[in-house]
């Protein structure tokens, strides 16, 4: 079976390396992928369908759509789609809207509470329908997008893993998407004609939000310096640990154990009370 396009081929190949490199998916695995309906994760879905049928192991999808109640969603789209390509899938119709609602005020970004509510609805599906990984559709702008928003917001160097196991130990979840571009993500999507749907949030858009600040502003140095965004997913995985602050990293009692004897000799003698 070979590749549509010249696009396929390149996406197909980027994905291969991550799952490769970070031991995503194995001999075995159900992979359950949470489709949104917009463009990244159709195009994670499409694209590891692609590879299911090429791949030297056999692991099987099944796509969850997690609604989250508004009622402008087309989840009857993401149905229809999923049925005609012969895609395994579930929608989970939920309340999360409405909880937000209740949650949150007027002024309140909405984004973080529902991620978190989000992942407790997808943990809980992946066991029902007995996934052993859960694949998500983040790609390389979002792993740059969070590590600015950390380092400028947070005040935490990190930005999101490739793979990692959830906080409960049940659960693996893994990103295939690492080495992709937004961009790319999109015209694939377009590609392949996957119907994008918008997630009806309202606060979805918003550029006051802080991502979509962070997101303008890597795009205007990515016009005057190309290769920048790349450039940071490449330090994301080339991390140099003594040239940080972090005392966990670099505990001075260790840092004094490093010098050979001559060294030591030269500094003051440390006594215990």
């Amino acid at each position: 079976m070979g590749y549509q396009s010249e696009l396929e081929s390149r996406l197909a190949k980027r994905v291969t390396k991550a799952i490769v490199d970070y031991q995503m998916i194995e001999d075995g695995d159900r992979v359950m992928v949470g489709l949104s309906g917009g463009k990244d994760s159709w195009a994670l879905l499409q694209l590891l369908d692609v590879l299911r049928q090429r791949a030297p192991i056999r692991f099987s999808l099944v796509a969850v759509n997690v609604d989250s109640g508004y009622k402008e969603y087309k989840h009857d789209v993401i149905a229809r789609t999923c049925d005609e390509r012969g895609w395994e899938y579930r929608i989970e119709h939920t309340g999360i809207g409405e909880v937000i609602e209740d949650l949150l005020g007027a002024d309140e970004t909405p984004c973080s509470l529902c991620a978190r509510l989000r992942r407790g609805v997808l943990y809980r599906l992946a066991d029902e329908v007995g996934a052993t990984k859960i694949a998500l559709g983040h790609h390389a702008d979002d792993f740059v997008e969070t590590l600015l928003l950390n380092l400028f917001f947070a005040g935490s160097l990190k930005a999101m893993p490739a793979k990692l196991v959830s906080d409960n130990g049940r659960h693996v979840v893994v990103r295939p998407l690492v080495f992709v571009g937004e961009d790319e993500a999109r015209a694939y999507t377009k590609e392949r004609a996957l119907p994008i749907i918008g997630c009806c949030c309202p606060a979805c858009g918003n550029l006051g939000l802080q991502r979509q600040r962070v997101k303008a502003m890597l795009a205007d140095l990515e016009r005057e310096h190309p290769g920048v965004k790349t450039s940071m997913l490449k330090a994301l995985g080339k991390v140099e640990p003594r040239h940080l602050l972090d005392l966990r990293l670099n505990p001075p009692s260790e840092l004094r154990r490093r010098l050979d004897a001559p060294a030591l000799t030269r500094l003051p003698l440390v006594t215990s009370a």
